[in-house]
């Protein structure tokens, strides 16, 4: 196996993978030559990943998942973002004296949907058994990983905090009262004894299927959902600002969750089809940020220039203002995504992009939204206007304290394609559960505490979340998957990078590697969901002329070191048939590998 960081072009045997450690890459890849397939790569790529960066992901976590089925020729999305618990309402948040969902704590989860998303993709899509695809897994928890610094930082700044209010944090991310230190192995035998329990249980039933299946039940109806219920049920613990909480989610909760497989969405740019998830993420704000772009002649643009950055931080703004008042968990809310997409309501739309930068907060009207559209502004308008979204980080440069997302991509010689950008259950997000050892989500933190609205909270509604794959066609064929974690920029990141890739003809990794910028003029996703109009974050790789020209323009540019913003990875197949993948150098923690 051969391993390429930062720089890779690879041409492919096996295949290829791309994700946000170098563990969980080389695992994939083992996959691959084992006779796996990409889903079942991804898979263990991906159970990997919630063991080596505990920060960033978690088994309490979400899964949205784009997939290609070569042998079927089919575009499928995975939707593994748990809906909101039954006790999830309204009425139980106001009695606790809340205006919003607190960002961390018992009382931000919803259902984790991650575990059932995994195991529906290895059931229906991989041919390697649950063994196969879980065993390196478990292995990292019992031998242990070298500890991220990343990692380190956030256990030491939290260290006090778990002591004194979470004691089973401390227990299990303070092993003996001792901090961990970046580069030494870090162990936990909890979720590796949880892993191999689940492991023991499936293995008592004979078919591969029967056996993905008892593990979907260990999970949601078996010993980890009565465990977790029966733990919850006793605990009563305070969030980071001091509130005491109890935890709506039950173990009645878990047992009626399952994962789904439903169509994507789709946009087009110029011979590119974009394929994205539904309106519970926010992915179709992308495909309309292309609507917007389209014909405005980009490519006679330097893409490094003023010219480009302001056209497209406009556009962006436009679509995140619509973004607020019409995405959400389609099967609550009317979703108009055919007019949000389509050309004319886009070319009314652009013709608002002038020269100089806008500080309003301006969503398009369609017809029939009239009402909500007034609602939601006026929800809008009582949200702090500086910046403050603490939950969710989007460039290294960020608190400590802050939880984030990972990303994977994986391309195998048949062809099958996979994006995939889990989240959730990070170590600082919520108390670890001490006989399962892991966390539970905060993604309850998108909802709205006020009646009426879209994103309002309701039992059994999926919160609109902000993870959102890639997966794009290139003249009918398939070509590529992408992504980023990174919150509310993970699309704006995505967006600017495909343009790099589709426009200006930049190879995978020249891409990735180009200086990148994005807006916080709308309301964050997470609490306390802050806004800052007008205002842009680039890296300071554009150089002087450039940045005094954005702020010449009215906008409000705050400076980033080199390479400091996004962690972008892709994978893609040309039309020559070759492989090739690419990996962020940023945070020096993103790889590619391929063989």
């Amino acid at each position: 196996m051969n391993i390429f960081t930062t720089r890779p072009q690879i041409s492919g045997t096996f295949g290829v993978v791309t994700s946000t450690h170098w563990i969980a890459s080389s695992v994939g890849m083992a996959m691959l030559e084992r006779g796996g397939n990409a889903f079942d790569a991804a898979v263990a790529a991906g159970l990997v990943l919630q063991v080596v960066e505990p920060h960033l992901n978690g088994p309490g976590g979400e899964l949205p998942a784009i997939l290609w089925s070569a042998q079927a020729q089919r575009t499928d999305v995975i939707s593994a973002q748990g809906p909101a618990p039954a006790g999830a309402t309204i009425a139980h948040y106001r009695a606790q004296g809340l205006r919003y969902v607190p960002g961390d704590g018992l009382l931000a989860t919803v259902i984790p949907g991650a575990w059932d998303g995994w195991m529906l993709m290895l059931r229906d899509y991989g041919r390697l058994r649950l063994r196969d695809v879980l065993e390196p897994a478990i292995h990292y928890c019992s031998a242990g990983h070298p500890c991220l610094p990343r990692v380190a930082n956030t256990v030491a700044g939290l260290a006090d905090f778990f002591r004194d209010n979470w004691p089973s944090s401390y227990d299990t991310w303070v092993p003996g009262g001792q901090v961990p230190v970046a580069g030494q192995l870090l162990r936990n035998p909890t979720l590796a004894r949880t892993y191999s329990r689940i492991l023991a249980q499936a293995e008592s039933h004979q078919s591969r299927d029967t056996q993905i299946e008892a593990a979907r039940d260990a999970f949601y109806r078996g010993f980890i959902a009565e465990e977790m219920g029966a733990w919850l049920d006793t605990q009563e613990l305070p969030d980071s600002e001091g509130r005491m909480q109890r935890a709506v989610l039950t173990a009645a909760d878990m047992a009626g969750y399952s994962a789904q497989i439903e169509a994507p969405v789709w946009g087009r740019y110029g011979d590119w089809d974009i394929a994205k998830c539904g309106a519970w993420t926010q992915g179709p704000v992308l495909l309309q940020s292309l609507a917007l772009l389209d014909g405005m002649e980009l490519r006679d643009l330097d893409p490094h220039g003023a010219d480009f950055i302001h056209l497209v931080t406009e556009a962006m703004k436009l679509a995140f203002a619509d973004r607020e008042i019409y995405l959400a968990d389609p099967n609550f809310t009317d979703v108009p995504l055919q007019g949000l997409l389509s050309a004319e309501y886009n070319a009314a739309r652009r013709a608002l992009i002038g020269r100089q930068a806008s500080l309003d907060l301006n969503p398009g009207t369609l017809p029939g939204f009239e009402a909500q559209r007034s609602a939601m502004l006026a929800a809008l308008e009582r949200l702090s206007r500086t910046d403050g979204a603490v939950y969710e980080p989007t460039m290294a440069h960020l608190a400590r304290k802050r939880g984030d997302t990972v990303h994977l991509d994986v391309i195998d010689a048949e062809g099958n394609m996979v994006a995939a950008t889990p989240s959730g259950g990070w170590l600082q997000s919520s108390p670890a559960i001490p006989s399962l050892g892991f966390c539970l989500n905060t993604r309850a933190q998108m909802f709205w505490l006020d009646e009426g609205l879209p994103g309002s909270l309701a039992p059994g509604k999926r919160p609109r979340t902000t993870l959102s794959p890639t997966f794009a066609i290139q003249d009918g064929q398939p070509r590529m998957v992408f992504g980023t974690p990174g919150g509310d920029q993970q699309d704006q990141w995505q967006l600017i990078f495909f343009l790099y890739h589709a426009e200006f003809g930049m190879g995978l990794q020249q891409a990735l590697d180009a200086p990148l910028f994005h807006s916080t003029h709308f309301p964050a996703s997470f609490y306390p969901r802050s806004r800052s109009p007008g205002q842009i974050m680039v890296e300071d790789t554009f150089g002087a002329q450039v940045i005094a020209d954005l702020r010449a323009r009215g906008h409000d540019v705050q400076t980033a070191p080199h390479m400091s913003i996004g962690r972008l990875t892709a994978a893609a197949q040309g039309a020559d048939g070759i492989l090739r993948a690419g990996a962020s150098p940023r945070l020096m923690q993103a790889y590619a590998v391929g063989r």
